[in-house]
């Protein structure tokens, strides 16, 4: 009885740990309960968009249940040497960097290392006195109003937990009062790739400029993530590269997502392209700046855990079923559950875009379909980068989806709205119409 006992064990085992630990394996749209003739129309549309010189190419994921039941690739790589894209093309993410920064964060949280409401300063000690723009009286007049603008002493620490969800008052200097001593700092914009001095030097200077508003007050976007990135290399000890390499991306399998591009994989690196205005064609943006950027020449010195790193759609989903499974993909364990529940939970109540959605600790969190405007499920996280790449998670549907394309500016480009709505028509039964094996817990 004992050894028919350890055989049902050993067998419950076997069926069971790829549930848990589920990685991505490649499926059949059937079996994971969308429809084929759907999917299809994803590619009927990005060839229409390519051919259209609304986008130069595309590489789309569509993953459910832990299956890739959809990985194409559409238009060019580069238009004017003729190269077409292909599904291992590599992207700049932008700030779809800024997820796997909170991963990182969240990481040490678990191990104790930090709390989300440590101060800043205690890590980064030039943010101990922080100041916030004071903004000019009534009435100033619109020309007057920057020069009129004073500035106060902050009334209460920046916290991890402020800067994960954005309502550390911090921009990225665009449009600030003293936008002007942002630009003399050079400390504007979320571009990095080009600095030649660690992140750390850069993110001392910004802590003596005055802030947007006030910790805890708004949600203003900007610099944030770049700041827990250097949190990450004070902790670790280790500079951000190293950190996500040894202990996301190396345990992940993501083995072309990084900082920089190694220059023998050039190639594979797709061209930027921008549309300047709604309904105007496609041109290739410049060499130098965030146009092309310095992903493969760069001085690889600077970090930027907001909007520095280079993937695969491939690659990035790895990263997302991994969230998905609750911190763990292929038996590998990143987090733990309750911390991906945390990490994915509205932290600001309506101070997100008016309420329509909510923000976790690095995503925006879909809290009311209706409220959303557009097709998904409550509980759902996702973000974007700033070249018109997309993804989201949908716990509901057991769905992940990973788009890439280099498009900046986007110029009013629908492709992320169009995408959605073929991604969801095409699902055609409820993941509780499947079976689903028992979990098995993983270390």
């Amino acid at each position: 009885m004992l050894r028919n006992l350890m055989v049902v064990c050993a067998l419950w085992a076997v069926a069971a740990g790829p549930a848990l630990g589920q990685g991505l394996t490649a499926g059949t749209p059937d079996q994971a309960g969308m429809s084929p003739e759907r999917l299809a129309r994803i590619t009927t549309t990005m060839k229409a968009f390519t051919e259209q010189g609304r986008l130069a190419g595309t590489v789309t994921l569509v993953a459910r249940d832990g299956k890739v039941v959809y990985h194409e690739a559409a238009g060019k790589r580069d238009i004017e040497k003729g190269v077409p894209m292909t599904t291992d093309t590599l992207f700049r993410i932008a700030s779809m960097s800024k997820a796997v920064t909170s991963v990182a964060i969240m990481m040490l949280v678990e191990e104790g290392r930090l709390h989300l409401e440590d101060p800043v300063s205690r890590y980064i000690p030039s943010f101990a006195r922080t100041t916030v723009v004071v903004p000019p009286p009534a009435g100033t007049a619109p020309g007057a109003a920057a020069a009129a603008a004073g500035s106060a002493p902050a009334v209460r620490p920046i916290t991890m937990r402020h800067l994960l969800t954005h309502t550390a008052g911090i921009s990225y200097g665009n449009g600030n009062p003293f936008e002007a001593d942002y630009r003399a700092a050079n400390v504007i914009g979320w571009y990095f790739a080009d600095k030649s001095e660690p992140i750390g030097t850069t993110i001392d200077r910004l802590a003596r400029l005055p802030m947007d508003a006030q910790p805890g007050d708004r949600f203003v976007y900007g610099f944030n993530t770049d700041i827990l990135g250097v949190v990450v290399e004070r902790v670790s000890g280790q500079s951000l590269a190293d950190f996500f390499r040894t202990r996301i991306f190396t345990p992940l399998k993501m083995t072309s997502t990084g900082f920089y591009v190694d220059p023998a994989q050039a190639d594979r690196l797709a061209t930027v392209y921008g549309i300047a205005s709604v309904g105007a064609p496609i041109t290739k943006a410049p060499e130098p700046g965030m146009g092309q950027g310095h992903y493969v020449n760069g001085p690889r010195l600077s970090y930027s855990g907001g909007a520095g790193l280079v993937s695969t759609a491939s690659d990035y989903a790895r990263f997302l079923q991994m969230l998905l499974n609750g911190g763990v993909l292929d038996g590998v364990r990143l987090l733990g559950p309750k911390t991906v529940e945390l990490m994915t939970s509205n932290h600001v109540g309506a101070l997100y875009s008016g309420g329509a959605f909510g923000f976790g600790l690095g995503f925006e969190i879909t809290e009311h379909v209706g409220r959303s405007g557009r097709p998904g499920s409550v509980g759902e996280f996702s973000w974007g980068g700033a070249y018109h790449t997309k993804f989201w998670v949908d716990p509901v549907e057991k769905l992940v989806v990973v788009f890439m394309t280099q498009l900046l500016p986007a110029g009013g480009s629908d492709a992320h709205s169009t995408l959605r709505q073929l991604v969801y028509s095409a699902i055609v039964d409820a993941p509780d119409a499947r079976p689903t094996p028992a979990l098995k817990k993983a270390s």
